[in-house]
């Protein structure tokens, strides 16, 4: 019988008290956090070039000139950072069928009436979907803002191909923003989340109430650890 996918090298319980589970290796930690700073330098550099009345926010970058020389050089080091980042968790973000009966209760997920959904594995369907978004946004835009670096490939595209490259790099930068920003809410909504990706560990009463697949396949597998 093959593996999950929800359980991932570095996945662990520690015993207590208080019972910890190992939810994020410092690998991932670091991948997630130069993809959400290159995100935020990207947003600001982004808007800055976007319309005359945000023209203040090259100030940040040291002018207009500095602005436009690294907003493409950071894109590069996003990309870079979040393609590490995918290799390591794609599999624990496949859709299954549990992901379908989450999202068809989602009033009781918003009511936070968890009991009455289906037991979810690492990710449920909603941190799967903004995965999934920011995998494919990331990938349109290094495409399009490669067409759209006119230092290095100016001259190897016709103007009918950037004006289109430009157009579709602007609106799939307004939707990541908008991923990014629902991100950081559900983040912040569901208490604990965030300590999963500053300390790399949640509580076990945090895992059993949100992910108790997931705890139920470590403690399955032997994935306890003496306590620290």
């Amino acid at each position: 019988m093959p593996k999950s996918s929800d359980v991932q090298s570095g996945d662990a319980i520690r015993r207590g008290p208080p019972v910890t589970v190992v939810r994020y290796s410092p690998l991932k930690r670091v991948n997630h956090w130069i993809t959400a700073g290159c995100l935020i330098l990207l947003l600001l550099s982004g808007l800055a070039m976007f319309h005359p009345s945000l023209f203040f926010l090259t100030g940040l970058f040291g002018g207009g000139q500095n602005t436009r020389m690294l907003h493409p050089w950071i894109g590069v080091v996003l990309f870079v950072s979040f393609f590490i980042f995918f290799v390591q968790i794609w599999r624990a973000n496949l859709p299954n069928r549990v992901d379908v009966q989450w999202v068809a209760r989602i009033n009781e997920v918003v009511a936070g009436h968890e009991e009455k959904l289906p037991e979810i594995g690492k990710y449920n369907a909603g941190q799967k979907f903004i995965f999934w978004g920011m995998a494919f946004f990331i990938v349109v835009l290094i495409a399009t803002g490669i067409v759209i670096w006119d230092q290095y490939f100016g001259e190897s595209s016709p103007i009918e191909l950037r004006r289109i490259a430009i157009l579709v790099h602007s609106i799939s930068a307004v939707l990541i923003i908008l991923l990014f920003i629902l991100h950081v809410y559900a983040a912040i909504w569901t208490r604990g989340t965030l300590r999963a990706m500053t300390k790399g560990t949640v509580t076990g009463g945090w895992a059993w109430r949100h992910h108790r697949k997931w705890l139920r396949e470590l403690a399955g597998r032997g994935r306890i650890d003496p306590a620290e």
